[in-house]
Formats: C-alpha cells, structure tokens, sequence
C-alpha cells in the first residue's frame, strides 16, 4: 500500500532565503549556465528538519560507510533522523544497521518486504517528518557538510530539489577504471558525476534534497518503475513547474560495479527502466537517453548494409571506425591524466555503458510493442466473438 500523508506531522515550508538577487546573478554570467552559491549560511532559529532515507538490499560491503557519513554529518543531530529501509536482506546488513542505530537514538531501522527501491524510499517517506527528505544510496558515502550544504542551496535558490556532484571511487582495479569511465562526458553524459566550479539548473540529480511539499504536490515514487524512479520522480517535477539545482558544493562518493559483467547488468536494467518513463509521459525525460539506443541501430543496420553489399563500406567505416577512433583518443586522455595501465580498460568501459544501455532501451521497446500487439490482437477477438 501507498504511504499515506495522513500520519505525517505538517511541516513548516522551508522559507526561500536568496542571498545574491537573480540580477546579480545574471550580471554575473551565473544564470542559467552557473549560479556561485555565497558562503552565507542559514540562520540557527530557521534550519529545517531533514529526514534521510537509505533504501538497502544485501549491502554489507557499503553499508555501515555510508550510514557512518550520515551520523558524521555537521548538522544538528535534533534536527535530523534517519530511515534505513531494508529489502529483506539476505547478508549481515540488518545486523549492521541494528548495531549503529542501538548507537544513534535518530537511525531507525525499517523494513521493505517489496524489494523494490521505490518502494522502501515511499515507506520512508511516509515514516517520516522532516521539511526535507533526502534519499542517500548505499553504495555511496556523503561528505560531512552534505545536509549543510543541501540547506544552503535550498535557501539561495528557488529549487525543489538540490543535489551535487557524485565522484565515483574504487577498491579495485577494474571498479577504479569504471569510475573513471563513468566522470567522463562520453561515458555517460550526465552532468552528475563531474565537478564544476558554478551550480546550475538541470533535469535531475543523485542524492537530491526535496522539500516535502514536492511529494505532496506530484506524488510519491512509481514502485512499478524498478530502475530510474529517481529520474522518474525528477520528470515529474520539472513538468510541475518547479526547478532542480545542482551545487558543486554538495558531494559525494559512490562505489560503482566492481566487474564489467555487473556493469553491464546494472546500465542494461537502466536502459530497459527508461521505456516506462517513455509509455507513462509520452517522451524520454531527456533525449540524451536516446542517443545510446540510436547509436546501437546505427552500428547493427551498418554492418547489415555492408553484409548486403560492399559498397556500404564506407558508411560501416564511418560509424564503427569513428566509435573506435573517439574511444581510444578519450580513453588515451583519460589514460593520460590517471594512469596508462587504464587505457584498455576504459575502453571496455565506454563499450559496456553504451552498447548496455542502447541494447536495454531497445529491448524495452520491442517488448512493449510486441504487448502491444498481443493486447491489441486479444481485444480484436473479443469484439469479433462479441459479433
């Protein structure tokens, strides 16, 4: 079932506290490409209540790094609570939990028997009773002025939602060399996981700080959209009208998959979850999701003309020598700047991310059309046996 506002204590909007006018901003270059945030922080008597929602599932290696950031926070501890969801996990990470909020009278354990990410961050929310709700992956730990930071944007700007910058980091080889692949523009092309010196507005953030209103006002997290309900949620509130902001000052780090089989599993599901966004709003939330899908078809229909005849060698060359061509002179910088030894790797990486996510999308397309087709046929029939 649904949360359900009714059993939420009502919040206090969060007041919009702009410290540097839009004018300024626009005589400074900073709307809308970039927007320097002041020092000035919120006064003591008007910071918000903030409630931090971590969905976990079988998190062991990552969990009890991520809820230690969260308790580390700089902001004050009355002010904050925080809501570990969790997925019926089958390793030791309700154990974890258990242990650090018999520590921490505002870490709460609960308990998702959904399984579904969506769904342990609605169960959040609707336990909860901050001004503002902030989900945090398990996979990723926060930096000690994150919530801090997240208000003072919050009160600067005239956002719904705020997050910052995600800097992917590694234990390993391969998760290191995947991290640098995923900070690369050509790896993903999200403005999420690179650092800029000016904050922004966008179409989406990681981690992002919502007013509670927000959920009031568009609803809560589709629990039928098993991958992307972040970008999902985030489409939502831009066609409300509202406004999402990224500031470089908020940060965090993120653990990205440890081997490519995993990589391409995770970015497959991801391209695969976006066909929904498609069917429930009419149009990808941005057509850089796209570009991937596109890109497969182009590579497969090159090839197919070359098979049909030779004089299609040209058009083959263009798009598959070009791939490889930009590939290895993107992955020879970023070679450069971190290391030569990632070179190869990253070339792997490029060619997950891409050829995942286009095949995923794709996938999903042909699988809704071909349902489609099965329930168009099905209420056919029934008409005609009607007759």
């Amino acid at each position: 079932m649904t949360p359900s506002y009714s059993k939420m204590p009502i919040a206090k909007s969060l007041p919009l506290v702009s410290s540097a006018s839009e004018s300024e901003n626009q005589q400074n270059g900073n709307v809308p490409g970039g927007w320097q945030l002041v020092t000035k922080r919120v006064a003591e008597d008007e910071l918000p209540t903030v409630s931090v929602i971590i969905p976990v599932r079988n998190e062991e290696e990552y969990i009890a790094q991520c809820l230690q950031s969260v308790v580390d926070q700089d902001y004050p501890k009355d002010l904050m609570e925080v809501l570990v969801v969790d997925g019926m996990s089958e390793d030791s990470s309700r154990e974890i939990v258990s242990e650090i909020a018999g520590k921490f009278r505002f870490v709460t354990l609960l308990h998702n028997p959904k399984q579904v990410k969506a769904a342990a961050l609605n169960k959040g929310i609707g336990e909860s009773s901050g001004q503002l709700i902030l989900p945090v992956d398990a996979h990723s730990f926060i930096d000690p002025d994150y919530i801090s930071e997240c208000v003072n944007a919050l009160h600067q700007t005239d956002a719904a939602n705020v997050g910052g910058v995600v800097l992917p980091i590694g234990t390993s080889f391969v998760q290191r060399a995947i991290g640098l692949g995923m900070s690369s523009f050509f790896g993903i092309g999200s403005v999420r996981f690179r650092d800029r010196e000016n904050g922004f507005y966008t179409d989406t953030v990681s981690f992002g700080a919502y007013r509670r209103e927000v959920f009031e006002k568009i609803g809560l997290y589709d629990e039928e959209a098993h991958y992307g309900e972040d970008d999902e949620l985030n489409f939502r509130l831009i066609k409300s009208g509202s406004k999402i902001f990224l500031s470089p000052r908020i940060k965090s780090r993120y653990y990205p998959r440890s081997s490519f089989s995993g990589l391409w599993k995770q970015y497959y599901n991801f391209g695969y979850g976006k066909v929904r966004t498609i069917r429930k709003h009419g149009r990808p939330a941005s057509f850089r999701h796209l570009v991937p899908p596109f890109f497969v078809l182009s590579v497969v229909g090159s090839l197919l003309l070359f098979a049909i005849h030779p004089m299609f060698w040209w058009l083959t060359t263009a798009i598959c020598g070009g791939y490889v061509m930009s590939t290895i002179i993107l992955s020879a910088k970023i070679g450069y700047e971190e290391g030569w030894k990632y070179l190869p790797a990253l070339a792997v990486v490029f060619a997950t991310l891409h050829f995942s996510y286009g095949i995923g999308l794709l996938n999903g397309l042909l699988n809704e059309i071909s349902g489609f087709c099965l329930r168009q046929h099905c209420k056919d029939g029934k008409d005609v046996a009607r007759k």
